[in-house]
Formats: C-alpha cells, sequence, structure tokens
C-alpha cells in the first residue's frame, strides 16, 4: 500500500460550497429525480393496466420483479464498473441504457414486451442510484455532506409524489405510454448535460493516477477560488489501491459494515416496492375507481418530498444512528397501525405519515450513509452490493404481496414490512457505525481502529496544500 501527495480528499473537504457544488448536484439531482421518476410511475401504470384487463396481479408482480432483476444486475455492475473505470463512465452508461429503454417500452405491442423492456430500464435504473450518492459525497466537504447528500434524495424520492400526480392527470386522458416517454426524453436532456461532470479526485488518487487528480483539483481549485487564496487543508491522503478485491467488504474490518448496509436497504426496499409502490393496485382491488385511486395515493405520497426535506435538518443535526433506529421503529408502528382505519381521511393521513416516515430513512441511509461506510476504493462496489441485497428482497417481494394480500388482505402486507424495519433498526443500533460529519477518510476501518485519522502516513511525503509533493507519483 502507498500513498500519494495529491491529498484529494483534504483539498476538497477544505473548499466552500460555491457554484461549482451547486452544478454537481443539480445534474446528479437531475439524474436520480428522472430515475426516480421512471421507478415509482410503475404503481399508477401497473393500477391503470389491471383496470384496462391488458394486464392481471401475477403480471403486475412479474413486471415488477424484472424492474429488480435489472435493477440488481445495474446496482452490481455500477459498482465494479464505477471502481474499475471511474464515477463518469458508470454515471454516463447508466442513463443511456435507461433512458433508450423507457422510448422502446413506449412501442410495447403486449405486456410480456413491456415487462422485458422494463427489465433492461432496470439495467439502468438500478445503476443510477449507486452512482449519484457515491459521486456527491465525495466532492462535498463533510460539514455539509448531510445536507447535501439529503437534499440529492429529495430529487430521488420527491419523484414519487411527482410520478404520481403525473400519473394522475396523464394516464386517464392520454394513457401509460405518454409516462414511459417523459422519462426517456428526460434522461436522455440529463445524459447529454452531464458530459461535463469531472471525474472524481478520490477515486484518480486511489488508482494511483496523481497526475489526472491533480488535473481536476486544480481545475476545481480555480473555479471554486476563483484567483482568492483557499484555506488550507487538512492532511488526510487515501492510500494507492487500484486492484481492491470485493471480497474485502466480507473481511473483519468491513464484514459488519456491509451487513448493516444489507440490511437498511432489504428493509427500505421492501417498504418502499412491498407496500407503497402496491397502493394504487389495492386501491382498485378494493373496488375504489382508479381516479380515486390515484387521487389518495397522490395525496399519501406527498409524503414523500416533505420527509425527504426533513432528512435534510436531521443528517445535519442529528447523528444517523439514532435517526436510522428511532425512524425504523416508528414506520414499523404505523405500518401496522394502517390496516385497522377504514375512513378515508385516516388511512390517507397515516399513509402520509408512513410515506413521510419511510422517505427521510432514505434520504438518511441512501443519500448518506451506505456510501460513507466504505472507503474510497469500495465505495462503488460497497454500495453497489447493499443495493444488490435490497434488490433481491425486491425480486421476490411482489410474489410475497400477492400471496400475503390474498390471504391476509393488507395486514399481512403491512406485518412483514413492519418486521423487516425492527431487524433493520436492530441491525444499525448493534453494528452501526457513526458518520456525521466526519471526513469520508477519517472513517477507513484502519483510521477509526487507530484512533489517528490525521495521522502521518509511512514514506518520506509531506503535507502539501497543492499538489504533488516530494516523494509522491
Amino acid at each position: 500500500m502507498t500513498t500519494t501527495g495529491v491529498n484529494a480528499g483534504g483539498r476538497l473537504d477544505r473548499l466552500p460550497i460555491a457554484g461549482f457544488h451547486y452544478r454537481i448536484f443539480a445534474l446528479i439531482g437531475a439524474g436520480l429525480f428522472v430515475d426516480g421518476f421512471e421507478i415509482f410511475l410503475a404503481g399508477s401504470i401497473l393500477g391503470a393496466l389491471v383496470q384496462s384487463g391488458w394486464s392481471d396481479l401475477e403480471h403486475n408482480a412479474r413486471f415488477i420483479s424484472a424492474t429488480f432483476v435489472g435493477m440488481l444486475i445495474g446496482a452490481w455492475l455500477a459498482g465494479v464498473a464505477g471502481d474499475r473505470f471511474g464515477r463518469k463512465f458508470a454515471y454516463q452508461a447508466n442513463l443511456l441504457i435507461f433512458g433508450l429503454s423507457a422510448l422502446a417500452a413506449t412501442l410495447a405491442p403486449s405486456m410480456n414486451w413491456l415487462i422485458a423492456a422494463r427489465f433492461v430500464m432496470g439495467l439502468g435504473l438500478g445503476a443510477e442510484i449507486v452512482v449519484g450518492y457515491v459521486v456527491l459525497s465525495e466532492f462535498i466537504p463533510p460539514q455539509q455532506r448531510g445536507r447535501w447528500g439529503a437534499a440529492l434524495a429529495t430529487c430521488t424520492n420527491g419523484a414519487l409524489f411527482v410520478a404520481t400526480l403525473v400519473g394522475w392527470a396523464v394516464i386517464p386522458h392520454l394513457g401509460w405510454r405518454w409516462m414511459f416517454a417523459l422519462c426517456g426524453i428526460g434522461a436522455m436532456i440529463v445524459w447529454f448535460l452531464r458530459r461535463s461532470l469531472p471525474e472524481s479526485p478520490r477515486w484518480l488518487e486511489t488508482q494511483g493516477r496523481s497526475t489526472d487528480a491533480e488535473a481536476v483539483l486544480a481545475s476545481i481549485e480555480q473555479e471554486v477560488g476563483k484567483g482568492k487564496p483557499l484555506p488550507t487543508p487538512a492532511y488526510q491522503p487515501a492510500p494507492v489501491q487500484p486492484d481492491v478485491r470485493f471480497t474485502r467488504l466480507f473481511s473483519r474490518a468491513l464484514l459488519a459494515r456491509t451487513i448493516v448496509g444489507c440490511l437498511i436497504l432489504i428493509g427500505l426496499n421492501t417498504a418502499v416496492y412491498g407496500f407503497i409502490a402496491w397502493i394504487p393496485t389495492f386501491f382498485v382491488k378494493q373496488g375504489i375507481n382508479l381516479s380515486s385511486s390515484l387521487g389518495y395515493t397522490m395525496l399519501m405520497t406527498l409524503g414523500s418530498p416533505f420527509g425527504t426535506l426533513a432528512g435534510m435538518w436531521i443528517g445535519e443535526k442529528i447523528d444517523r444512528k439514532p435517526s436510522l433506529i428511532v425512524l425504523s421503529l416508528i414506520a414499523a408502528g404505523l405500518g401496522l397501525i394502517y390496516p385497522v382505519f377504514i375512513n378515508p381521511t385516516a388511512f390517507v393521513v397515516i399513509g402520509f405519515l408512513l410515506v413521510f416516515t419511510v422517505a427521510v430513512m432514505l434520504a438518511l441511509a441512501w443519500g448518506l450513509y451506505i456510501p460513507e461506510l466504505f472507503p474510497t476504493e469500495l465505495r462503488m462496489r460497497g454500495s453497489g452490493i447493499c443495493n444488490t441485497a435490497g434488490r433481491l428482497m425486491s425480486i421476490v417481494t411482489p410474489f410475497i404481496v400477492v400471496e400475503l394480500f390474498t390471504r391476509f388482505g393488507v395486514t399481512g402486507v403491512v406485518s412483514v414490512v413492519a418486521g423487516l424495519l425492527v431487524l433493520q433498526a436492530i441491525a444499525v443500533a448493534v453494528l452501526g457505525i457513526e458518520t456525521r460529519k466526519r471526513p469520508l477518510e477519517e472513517l477507513r476501518p484502519e483510521a477509526m481502529d487507530s484512533g489517528a485519522s490525521r495521522a502521518q502516513p509511512r514514506g518520506n511525503l509531506q503535507p502539501s496544500a497543492g499538489g504533488i509533493s516530494a516523494g509522491g507519483e
């Protein structure tokens, strides 16, 4: 293991928030919004397909499972590609995949064709979620990472309400194909605009590409500083580890982090795709007409943008571990009492609160906690394997939901979701680490174990406020 004198982490973390950061956020957030819109449109579309006779519960389950099989593979491939070929390659490839396949879905002649197109969409959808949060975490200073990461989650989870609203306005009048068309066009626009995003200097440093890292850092510093002196950076270089195997995620140093990350995303994926995404279909099967079903769902999912906005404050002010534990237990309790109410106003209010709570957790977990758990050279694969675990559960969830709903109604569905949320809370309490406002380099297992996150590395490197010092590459 060697170190470079680039000091990418220290130099990025000392930068004041400037237009550069807003540009990075806007382009990543736009991609995640389109990604979220395309994921969440399934609930409205599937309810319409059932009512029109174009599909049934069994085919709907296959549609959802095909989505998650694609997302599972996409999440894993994004992790491998992002750590091997770079963040920029990964985030552009996935947008192209799900943008083109969404446009192809508008021409689907049958449900089976639509299911096949949805699988390809899933490849890009799963990749975007992994890449987006990781890339932002590597550019934003630790003191602001909570607010910005949760704000990015607002782009993703706010798409739940927007997708439901647009579905309510578009599907009854223009049909479901227009939903896919909107996604495809939006994805291709963002793909074109994101060509200007830089590669992550943190990743370049771990790959030993010191010259490239220095060039990117110099450009960022020039844009942010505008000729004015910048603060002296703390010295926190990352080791050069270009060929780390993914099996290190299961080593003694990282196994607990991998387990807790997987369990969090298993719980949250089940809550979102095992209950929230099925709400319009549940309403239709219970005799509520499509327009009313989409209207009720729209009101409930309004909790999503409010939840992620609340996550911005919580992520900045409250530690990650207690936040995730308490929110998991609250969501489990709301899920268990949801079926008790039969009054439309009551179940819309309880549903709103449940969606709100899950959205806060999504902001904290997906937007912040999961990327923070892993070192730079494994961050994409670590996030990818956690997302893969969540997607594995999501693949079987639709069939479990159909069986539970058929046998036990909504009560059976929410009971299973609540149980997984309680398990999630226990995992965070027992295995989780605290990451709030700590530099990513300080969260490396060896740094936490030694208690010397800012210690000088071995060798003849000396701290440098700028580029490569004596002894670097």
